[in-house]
This record gives C-alpha cells, sequence and structure tokens, in this order.
C-alpha cells in the first residue's frame, strides 16, 4: 500500500453568465495528495490516505467519498477545523488559477504528535501541495518522512503561491525532503517558480545528484522528460485531445506513476533495472490517463478501463 499524505478540499468553480449581483457555483471534492489517493484506488492500487477531516458536511463528504473509493483510512484523522476551499478560476485554455480559503484548517492542522507508526503492510509514502509548506503540517509530514525513509518516498511539490508565495519556503521544504525522496514529479510551471533559472535537465541531473532515482518533469500537454539514476532517459507526449480543465492532470500523472511503479515486487530495484523504452512506456501511460482527466470538469480521475 501507498501512503498519501496532505491536502483536502473542495474545488469550487464559479459559472459564467451570472450578473454582477449573483453568483452560482458548481463544486468538487479535491486537494493534490486527496486526489492521488483516490486516482490509485480508480487505477486498482493499494492506496491509503493520511491528513485530517473536518467534521463539518464538507468534511464528512470528503470522507464518504474516500470510503466509497475504497481507500484506506486507518491513518485519517476528525476534526473540529473547517475544510479548505479553493474557488477556480480558469483562463481561454482550461489552465486554472487558485484562491485558497484555509486559515485554521482541517487538513493543514495535523500536527508532529498526530504521526502515526506506519505498519509494515505500507510500502511507499507520498508528499505534496501547500501541506508541505504550511505549519503545524509541514513539520509532521516531515517527521513521516524521517520514520519512512527506510520505504519508497514520493514528492510532487504542486505549488501554490496564493497559500505560500515565498518560493524560499517552499524551496527549503523541498530541499529538506529530498534526502529521503526516490521519486520526484514536478511540473515545468513549479520548477520556473522555484528555479527559475535553471531547465529541466539541469534540475533532473541536480535532484539525481542528491540520491533521488527517478525525476518526472511534465510539460502541460507538451510533453513528459524522466531521468533515472541509472542514466535511462525518455520523453513521451500526451494525446491530443478537447480540453474543458486541467484540474486534476498533475494528480493522474503521479497517480499512474506510483500504480504502475508499485507492481513490482521490489520497486527501488525496478527502478535501477529500467531502460529508456520501459521508462517512455511508464511516461506514455501517466500522460495518457492524465489527458482523460483534462477531458472532464474538475479532478475526475479515470479508472483503469477508461484507459
Amino acid at each position: 500500500m501507498f501512503l498519501i499524505c496532505g491536502d483536502n478540499l473542495f474545488d469550487v468553480f464559479m459559472e459564467p453568465g451570472t450578473d454582477a449581483a449573483t453568483a452560482k457555483f458548481t463544486s468538487r471534492a479535491g486537494g493534490s495528495p486527496f486526489n492521488v489517493a483516490i486516482g490509485m484506488r480508480r487505477l486498482q492500487a493499494d492506496a491509503g490516505y493520511f491528513s485530517a477531516l473536518s467534521m463539518d458536511p464538507l468534511g464528512r463528504k470528503l470522507h464518504r467519498v474516500l470510503q466509497d473509493e475504497d481507500v484506506d483510512l486507518r491513518y485519517t484523522l476528525d476534526t473540529d477545523r473547517k475544510t479548505t476551499l479553493s474557488m477556480i478560476t480558469l483562463d481561454e485554455e482550461g489552465v486554472p488559477a487558485y484562491t485558497f480559503y484555509s486559515e485554521n484548517a482541517a487538513d493543514t492542522g495535523v500536527t508532529p504528535a498526530d504521526v502515526p507508526t506506519l505498519s509494515d503492510d505500507v510500502r511507499g509514502v507520498h508528499f505534496g501541495s501547500y501541506s508541505l509548506v504550511t505549519m503545524p503540517c509541514a513539520d509532521a509530514l516531515y517527521a513521516l518522512a524521517e520514520q519512512a525513509q527506510d520505504r519508497l518516498i514520493s514528492l510532487d511539490p504542486n505549488i501554490r503561491p496564493t497559500v505560500q508565495p515565498d518560493m524560499a519556503v517552499w524551496r527549503a521544504r523541498v530541499a529538506a525532503l529530498i534526502p529521503f525522496v526516490s521519486v520526484l514529479k514536478i511540473s515545468s510551471e513549479d520548477l520556473e517558480l522555484i528555479h527559475p533559472d535553471m531547465d529541466a535537465a539541469t534540475f533532473a541531473q541536480n535532484m539525481l545528484a542528491a540520491g533521488v532515482k527517478l525525476v518526472v518533469v511534465t510539460d502541460g500537454g507538451e510533453r513528459a522528460l524522466g531521468w533515472a539514476a541509472n542514466g535511462a532517459h525518455a520523453v513521451a507526449s500526451p494525446p491530443a485531445v478537447d480540453v474543458i480543465d486541467t484540474v486534476g492532470a498533475g494528480d493522474t500523472f503521479m497517480a499512474s506513476l506510483l500504480m504502475q511503479l508499485g507492481k513490482a515486487d521490489d520497486i527501488h530495484g525496478h527502478i535501477a533495472g529500467m531502460d529508456a523504452t520501459g521508462l517512455e512506456h511508464l511516461l506514455n501511460f501517466c500522460a495518457n490517463a492524465a489527458a482523460v482527466t483534462c477531458t472532464r470538469q474538475g479532478a475526475d480521475l479515470p479508472r483503469l478501463s477508461d484507459l
């Protein structure tokens, strides 16, 4: 089982065409790690979720979503803090911009004292997004990474500047986790935010030199690039689709990546033995899955039967 750790929220979309005095909304359960956990289960991979869920009505809906998707909830906490809301606006290409309402929220209120002792069936732990930089949750996730360093650890920074606009904080938190990380996925947009003068290949080589075993950089609908510590390198391009929005596409890629890697009995050994052809097949599968999500509103991740 992979234990997915971090954000949970409701994405709120304002419907177009309303007059100035009114607003109509649609919403969908989300949050990057929340989506990754669900995405893995939809791809028939075992996944659990570590965070706190609010006891408010939205939090109870989030809990039911996880239950309905058969996500393992042994490590999920209940809290009286409120559910985070993410207001999403889309540009003409369906690319989202986020405004977060997250003060004193359930997901970021997890403390180091809440960190569980992991059972032996947890093979890997995944971290991502604003929980990495929001206290006290950031310290809790670091403590969990320290505990889990003998297992596979994956990271997708999934930067949210409206939650933490100081990129130095993001750089510091990512750098602190890198010694524990075997699989790192980052979007080109996030790379531009934290390392604006660094190209993808240079970044990947720096991360491999720091001990990461597999680095993937995704470039929206253009391509996905992968580098392995054994020297393998590959590029994949997603299929052309009619994009509704790109919300959840990166999470779909991450869930697909972990699902495919998790098929191996020895994940580290599998990565170490992966050649360029195998890496290309891996990236293509993930890119195709992410493309399916782009044809749907919000983070509606595909099932294995959709691929």
